[in-house]
C-alpha cells in the first residue's frame, strides 16, 4: 500500500503551478523592486542636474546680485527636485573670471547651506573651467548641486550621492558682480 501511495503522488501534477510560482515569486518581487528603486534614483539624478542648470540659467540672465538674490535662486531647487527630500539637497553658485591664459580667479562664491560637500567657497582648484572656453576678463557662472538619494530599501541598498554642475557664461555683461555674497 505504501508504494501504491508513493507511485500515486510521484505522478501528481495537480500542484506544480503553486510550486513553481512559490519559488519565482520572490526573485520577481525583489527585480521589480530594485528596477523601481533605480528608476526612482536615475529620476533623483536627472532633477539634480536640471537643478543646476536653472541655478545657472537663472543667475547668468542678471547684471549684478545680492546673496538675498542668489537665497531666491537657491529656492527654485527644492521646488524641482519634488517629490524627493529637499534637505537632501546642497546648492552653490560662484562666478569665476579668466585674467589670464593661465589665471583665473573667484569673484564670488555662495552656497544654499552652512554645512555640507558644498557649504565653503569654490576652490580654484575645483573651478575646472575648460581652457578655451573665456577670453582674458571674461567670466563664467559655476551652478553646483548636489543631492543624496537614500532608497527605500536602506537595509539592502546604500545611498547614492549625485553632484551635478552647469557652467553658463554670463548673458548681458562680462561679469556678474554679487556685492553681499
Amino acid at each position: 500500500m505504501r508504494r501504491s501511495l508513493i507511485r500515486r503522488l510521484a505522478g501528481d501534477v495537480r500542484g506544480v503551478s503553486a510550486v513553481e510560482f512559490a519559488l519565482i515569486a520572490p526573485v520577481m518581487i525583489l527585480f521589480y523592486a530594485g528596477l523601481v528603486d533605480l528608476s526612482q534614483a536615475y529620476m533623483a539624478l536627472k532633477r539634480t542636474n536640471h537643478v543646476a542648470a536653472t541655478a545657472a540659467d537663472l543667475a547668468s540672465q542678471s547684471l549684478s546680485l545680492t546673496s538675498v538674490d542668489v537665497d531666491n535662486i537657491f529656492q527654485a531647487g527644492p521646488h524641482i527636485m519634488a517629490p524627493f527630500a529637499s534637505p537632501d539637497l546642497e546648492q552653490r553658485i560662484s562666478s569665476v573670471t579668466r585674467v589670464s591664459s593661465t589665471t583665473y580667479k573667484i569673484d564670488w562664491s555662495r552656497s544654499s547651506k552652512s554645512t555640507g560637500a558644498l557649504a565653503n567657497d569654490l576652490a580654484l582648484a575645483d573651478a575646472k573651467v575648460p581652457a578655451n572656453m573665456l577670453d582674458n576678463g571674461e567670466s563664467v557662472l559655476i551652478a553646483e548641486a548636489a543631492y543624496t538619494y537614500k532608497s527605500p530599501f536602506q537595509a539592502f541598498l546604500p545611498e547614492f550621492r549625485f553632484q551635478r554642475r552647469a557652467l553658463l557664461e554670463p548673458r548681458r555683461t562680462a561679469v556678474i558682480t554679487c556685492t553681499t555674497c
